[in-house]
């Protein structure tokens, strides 16, 4: 057991504009070279790690160098998914600001990708981008692992049935919980390759909060409630060959800088979350909307609603400002979560991810890193804290 809280991020990290022009190349099959590709990967996740490593991040990914975006990049890897012509969901709370919204999309501060469509029977098409998302990972790893350290532990993001359900609209399934049958079962092969790889699953599950006001926008809460329910019933089947201990399970209201008071609250979907499988919950933390929600896990604690085998990896890094937090706010974030499920459950990391989109990211990618380092000795302070309490 670690005699310290650890620290990791959500998965993805700002991508340099040559990974990009790579990606887009490849979503659209237009000069697209897969040696150019495969190589300029390499080198970028190699940096990338090395970057996390320098700035003292315990659990590191590739940050999501070789994916468009989080969910959108399955319909390379699955059947039944094609391009279509449905416009993509806004979030209610931007189309009640309808001028904010006009000057985000004017300074091209939306994210830029193609909505697949389901149209067809979900089955694994082709896995290779996987296989070498994670050999350029693990020798990431390898070429940044310090003589004499411990090897560097590593984490591979991938989307949950619940997600991918959100980004890409079910045009072909009877009704929306064959759909998320379907996925489950197709992308359970996903999960089990990359936990048998030796590295730790990340499922990115921002259905279970942001698709209140994107997917089930229109919709009452009970229904959404429902679908959700249904979501996680989905996820734990397509996990049911992983221990729990080995997959982190990411939760959000959505990466962008907006009003978010349509958020719905944490409090009406603790539940549910908690009922998912993953045994580490990464959840937003920071940021103004949802930083106060410390009170909503304290009294499910105290109402025994947490499972024993639950981590809290809080966001103590606000993922859409440039900001960099102070060390101490980090520590201090850090020790209320310590004080309502105890130091050996808890874990520091971001609200979301620094780049969910190819092409879109409101971090300064210097100053990416630079949180990082902070979010690192934040977590030594609140560490010396808690530990030199127990002697």
């Amino acid at each position: 057991m670690s005699q310290r809280i650890l620290t990791t991020h959500v998965g993805s990290l700002p991508r340099p504009e040559r990974v990009v022009t790579q990606l887009f190349a490849q979503d659209s099959g237009l000069n697209y070279d897969p040696a150019t590709f495969e190589e300029i990967m390499q080198a970028e996740v190699n940096d990338v790690v090395a970057k996390q490593v320098k700035a003292k991040v315990d659990v590191v990914s590739d940050g999501e160098m070789g994916k468009i975006s989080y969910a959108t990049y399955i319909r390379h890897r699955l059947t039944g998914f094609e391009l279509g012509e449905m416009p993509r969901a806004v979030p209610l709370d931007l189309d009640d600001f309808p001028e904010f919204k006009e000057r985000l999309s004017k300074l091209g501060a939306t994210p830029k990708y193609h909505r697949p469509i389901c149209t067809g029977p979900i089955k694994v098409k082709d896995l290779s981008a996987l296989h070498k998302d994670i050999t350029n990972l693990k020798a990431a790893c390898q070429k940044s692992a310090e003589p004499g350290q411990e090897p560097v532990r590593a984490f591979m993001n991938s989307a949950s049935p619940g997600v991918i359900a959100v980004f890409q609209p079910n045009k072909y399934y009877a009704t929306q919980e064959h759909y998320l049958q379907a996925l489950a079962e197709a992308m359970s092969t996903e999960y089990e390759t990359i936990v048998a790889a030796g590295l730790d699953l990340q499922i990115d599950a921002p259905d279970l909060a942001m698709g209140r006001h994107i997917q089930f926008r229109d919709a009452d809460e009970p229904e959404f409630m429902r679908n959700a329910h249904m979501q996680v019933e989905a996820l734990n089947h397509a996990l049911r060959n992983i221990p729990a201990e080995r997959v982190r399970m990411h939760v959000c209201w959505g990466n962008y800088e907006g009003p978010h008071h349509r958020d719905i609250g944490l409090d009406k979907i603790i539940d549910v979350v908690l009922k998912a499988k993953p045994a580490t919950t990464l959840f937003e933390g920071a940021n103004p909307r949802h930083a106060h929600e410390w009170e909503v896990w304290a009294q499910a604690a105290k109402e025994n609603r947490i499972p024993d085998n639950k981590i809290l990896a809080p966001g103590v890094l606000d993922s859409v400002n440039n900001f960099i937090e102070h060390p101490r706010l980090v520590a201090q974030r850090l020790l209320t979560y310590a004080n309502i499920v105890g130091r050996d459950r808890v874990m520091a990391a971001s609200d979301c991810g620094f780049g969910t989109f190819a092409g879109y990211g409101a971090i300064h990618p210097p100053i990416c890193y630079a949180k990082l380092a902070s979010m690192a000795e934040g977590a030594r302070m609140a560490s010396e804290e808690l530990w030199k309490k127990a002697v």
